[in-house]
């Protein structure tokens, strides 16, 4: 069975997550609906991949677990810090951008 000392690329990935979450938590002012609306994805997507990453290797975690290792803190937290309004524009980058992840779901 290999680990992943065997497979550089899994550590160079993993560096590459942390990173990522370091990123995002020092830049708490970038909205989730804006990542989602100009990116397609968010923290909460990161979330629910990391749970989804976490099944596949048969480890059960929550939602809140999920969403905690992403955020930093509980999410409840999160948003009460940070979370801002949505405007009508972020709005609808959002539902286009959410359009167009369903779109590339479907033909992946």
């Amino acid at each position: 069975m290999s680990t992943p000392e065997d497979k550089p690329e899994e550590k160079i990935e993993a560096a590459v997550l942390r990173r990522l979450l370091k990123h995002l938590s020092e830049r708490a002012d970038v909205q989730n609906i804006d990542l989602m609306g100009y990116g397609g994805f968010c923290r909460n997507c990161l979330a629910d991949w990391y749970k989804e990453a976490a099944e596949e290797q048969g480890l059960s975690l929550s939602k809140d677990e999920a969403r905690e290792r992403i955020y930093g803190m509980p999410y409840e937290d999160y948003k009460e810090k940070h979370q801002l309004p949505a405007t009508d524009e972020q709005m609808r980058r959002m539902e286009i951008s959410v359009a167009k992840n369903r779109v590339a779901r479907a033909d992946g």
